[in-house]
């Protein structure tokens, strides 16, 4: 039975997957000499800082150059959201979705990639406080494997004090359907933000596959 939600954040309630392809891409040019090729990018994406500089630099990065590096990108990426020439919005339908959730009393919590720099930013941006306590915002904090690892959203699930199989995850990397799936969620809703809708629904444990949040407003949640 579904009792609670977890959001992914990156691609999934913010569609900014473009942002990210696009700071990873210049230092794909420097490192590699080369840009990314689009299979490179959906292996990568949902991944945390360290996964993917250890992809690009062919090793694991030191603390200093996780530090560095990864600090410089993200600042790019915020720079290119703080720029958006008609501002930054949650993906369509979301809000109205998240009230939906809220005002049903349905636990929800968010499980991403992202570091403190940048949840602090949604916080900033977005106002996520509306719906999300800063205890029901896991994020990567060097304190667990990266997904497709299983640890992010057992921490939410366990935030939530729900069990994985009591949790719905919505998620649009191949990366995180894995670890919601190693993490033995009971039901994945695959978000076709960069991803086709084909190459999500065919991954191992989606239920189904949305575009946006317009049409989940008449979906019941809880089962």
């Amino acid at each position: 039975m579904i009792k609670g939600i977890i959001f992914d954040f990156n691609g999934t309630l913010f569609f900014d997957t473009e942002k990210h392809e696009k700071a990873w891409g210049k230092y794909a040019e420097q490192i590699l000499g080369r840009k990314l090729t689009k299979e490179e990018n959906n292996s990568i994406m949902g991944r945390n800082n360290k996964l993917i500089l250890k992809f690009l630099l062919g090793r694991m990065p030191s603390e200093e150059e996780e530090r560095r590096m990864g600090g410089d990108k993200e600042e790019m990426y915020r720079k290119m959201c703080r720029e958006e020439e008609n501002g930054c919005h949650l993906a369509p339908g979301a809000e109205e979705f998240l009230d939906k959730l809220k005002e049903e009393g349905v636990p929800m919590a968010i499980a991403t990639s992202s570091d403190l720099g940048n949840v602090n930013f949604y916080f900033e941006m977005f106002h996520i406080e509306r719906w999300f306590s800063r205890d029901r915002v896991v994020y990567d904090d060097g304190t667990m494997n990266g997904k497709p690892a299983p640890d992010i959203y057992l921490r939410a699930a366990d935030r939530l004090k729900l069990k994985p199989e009591e949790c719905a995850v919505y998620e649009d990397a191949v990366s995180g359907i894995k670890a919601a799936r190693n993490a033995g969620i009971g039901e994945i809703v695959a978000v076709a933000s960069a991803n086709t809708p084909e190459i999500l629904g065919a991954q191992e444990g989606v239920t189904r596959v949305i575009t946006d949040y317009k049409n989940e407003l008449t979906v019941k949640v809880l089962k």
